[in-house]
């Protein structure tokens, strides 16, 4: 399996690829990642970061994050594209911590599907575009990161179960995460105990909910989002090999 690929300042970095799809297809490897801030590649990691040949780098954060915290360093021969998908801004570390958590980054990620359509619409056009590698990435790659690989997947019909462990990948990553936020807030309190974690429950309660709103995620995304039916049968011919 070569899910994760290293790298000594990204946390969560992962290739999308071999989930397999309900026709006996799977998602083809090395094409599609998705990704925690791409803003820390130097060195090294920036070196490794060039051999994988990626085309395209989709950033879902907010502009004032990327104003804070940088961009990815621009190279020639990479399209880079900022499609900020979350709309009501919200800070984890704040979060109450008597909350049902799980059940609150579900509501969060709803919001995000509904205000969000026209950056997602664009989003999934770049990705059925693209000739050649794709990553996309937020800040911690956990939630907008997770939302867009869990729609994309859905669409090119990978089951919950799969989506739902790829999702959860990122609590190898949560330990790392959560010393992130330390170094960059000296001083500060961390509220929430479940800063950083990506239990599969979050993305159980999401789909359950996207469903019974909109019938079906195909029916969300090309019904709400406006994506062309076109555009899915693209992306399912780019990313997946058929059996």
């Amino acid at each position: 399996m070569r899910r994760h690929i290293p790298f000594e300042n990204l946390h969560n970095f992962r290739d999308l690829g071999g989930y397999r799809t309900a026709d006996g297809g799977s998602v083809r490897w090395d094409v599609l990642y998705r990704s925690d801030s791409l803003a820390k590649l130097r060195g090294p990691d920036l070196d490794r970061f060039q051999e994988l040949g990626v085309a395209t780098v989709i950033d879902l954060r907010y502009p004032w994050e990327i104003a804070a915290k940088g961009r990815m360093p621009e190279s020639d021969g990479i399209a880079w594209h900022n499609l900020s998908i979350e709309h009501r801004p919200y800070d984890q570390a704040e979060i109450d911590p008597d909350l049902d958590p799980w059940r609150y980054l579900a509501d969060r990620f709803a919001e995000v599907a509904a205000d969000g359509a026209a950056e997602l619409r664009e989003a999934l056009e770049v990705i059925a575009a693209t000739d050649g590698p794709l990553v996309f990435h937020c800040a911690s790659g956990k939630d907008r990161t997770g939302l867009l690989a869990a729609v994309l997947l859905s669409l090119l019909d990978v089951s919950d179960e799969q989506i739902l462990d790829d999702f959860a990948l990122t609590e190898l990553a949560t330990e790392r995460l959560i010393a992130d936020w330390h170094a960059a807030h000296p001083g500060r309190e961390l509220r929430w105990p479940g800063y950083g974690r990506a239990p599969a429950e979050i993305m159980r309660l999401f789909l359950a909910d996207l469903r019974a709103e909109y019938g079906s995620v195909y029916a969300y995304v090309t019904g709400h989002v406006g994506l062309d039916p076109a555009v899915v049968e693209s992306l399912r011919k780019r990313l997946v090999d058929t059996p």
